[in-house]
């Protein structure tokens, strides 16, 4: 039974309302994760494609002889496509960065303003 009860609590806690402060925290919290949630997909994708160009280069290389030289320019293309996925990130995230951080700072002022510490 006891169990059941504190099942029975924890979803009662789900839709009970939460003060404003802890709102204003949850939305300084996804606004944070959002600054970085885009560029990684951005750069995963990237680096996945440039992977696979650099690997399409190998086959090229190692398996069909007639096509080493095409290998080694494809091989090469890739390495350069994975080389920018970390300054392409970078720049992502500071135009994020900026995009956002006036919404974080009000929401972060208005959370010290109001919180008793």
């Amino acid at each position: 039974m006891n169990n059941i009860q504190n099942e029975a609590i924890a979803i009662a806690k789900k839709y009970q309302e939460k003060p404003e402060s802890v709102n204003k925290i949850e939305m300084l919290r996804k606004l944070d994760a959002s600054v970085t949630k885009m560029p990684m997909i951005a750069s995963m994708s990237i680096g996945i494609i440039g992977a696979l160009i650099f690997g399409v280069g190998m086959c090229c290389t190692m398996v069909w002889a007639d096509f080493f030289k095409l290998g080694i320019v494809v091989g090469i293309l890739g390495i350069a496509v994975c080389g920018i996925n970390f300054p392409l990130y970078k720049k992502m995230v500071a135009a994020k960065k900026e995009e956002i951080s006036p919404q974080i700072l009000q929401l972060s002022r208005e959370i010290t303003e109001n919180s008793d510490i």
